[in-house]
């Protein structure tokens, strides 16, 4: 009934209704328990609670995908259910099942847990405009074969500043098998500091790059960062040095 509604439009009978998805997840009527799901590959499946606060009904779609975020790569997990509707006041514990798969077992892989709230339309209004909005938040599917602890491994990312293309870059690397999703990056020297504007996402056993936007590095630099943790919470903030390399 509900189908695929990703980039759909239709005027019908002086009735606007406009389906946009992806929208920033602070202005849907939704909540979910958590900001993001830790799979462990010895569990069948997970549950997350979706929960409706409004005082409207809403139905909802609720599905896994990977960063692309397509609906075509095959992905190890099924959620269910995948379509219900949730009245106002109510929530729904939605499972995410574990498929077969031969995801890596060194290393953490991640995909995306997807629900997308759509309004239902009030028959007593001519002109209405129906905004389904997505809240979309990572799963990190967690092999038991690694050992050590998330934020144990903090400590061992290795921070530089290379030269690339001309242009300086800061350069973390990861050789843990943990993704670290960071909130701040700061560097700082002989009193000047920068923050880095898009913090992105480290994956393991990689090296993420980073934009100095014109910073310019000098000997006796340091990094100052905070993540995010399993829980969703931020950790407390850890400086380490970084080597230059020009």
């Amino acid at each position: 009934m509900f189908g695929s509604i990703k980039n759909s439009a239709r005027l019908k009978g002086g009735l606007l209704a406009c389906f946009l998805v992806g929208l920033p997840s602070s202005h849907a009527a939704l909540t979910i328990s958590s900001t993001r799901v830790v799979f462990d590959s010895d569990k069948r499946n997970v549950s997350v609670r979706v929960s409706n606060p409004s005082t409207k009904p809403f139905a909802v779609q609720t599905w896994v995908n990977t960063i692309t975020d397509d609906q075509t790569t095959a992905v190890p997990f099924i959620a269910s259910p995948p379509l219900f509707r949730l009245n106002a006041g109510k929530e729904q514990h939605v499972q995410i099942n574990g498929l077969p798969q031969s995801l890596p077992k060194d290393r953490e892989s991640l995909f995306y847990f997807n629900v997308q709230e759509i309004p239902q339309l009030e028959a007593r209004e001519t002109n209405q405009l129906n905004i389904a909005l997505r809240t979309r938040i990572k799963l990190f599917w967690r092999p038991t074969e690694l050992t050590g602890n998330p934020l144990d491994s903090l400590k061992d990312l290795q921070w530089s500043i290379q030269s690339i293309d001309g242009k300086a870059r800061l350069i973390v690397n990861n050789p843990s098998p943990f993704h670290v999703s960071f909130i701040r990056i700061e560097l700082s020297a002989n009193g000047q500091t920068f923050s880095v504007k898009d913090a992105t996402m480290s994956r393991p056993l990689d090296i993420q790059t980073y934009e100095l936007d014109g910073f310019k590095p000098t000997a006796g630099m340091q990094v100052t960062f905070s993540t995010i943790n399993d829980f969703g919470a931020f950790t407390a903030p850890m400086t380490l040095p970084v080597a230059l390399d020009l």
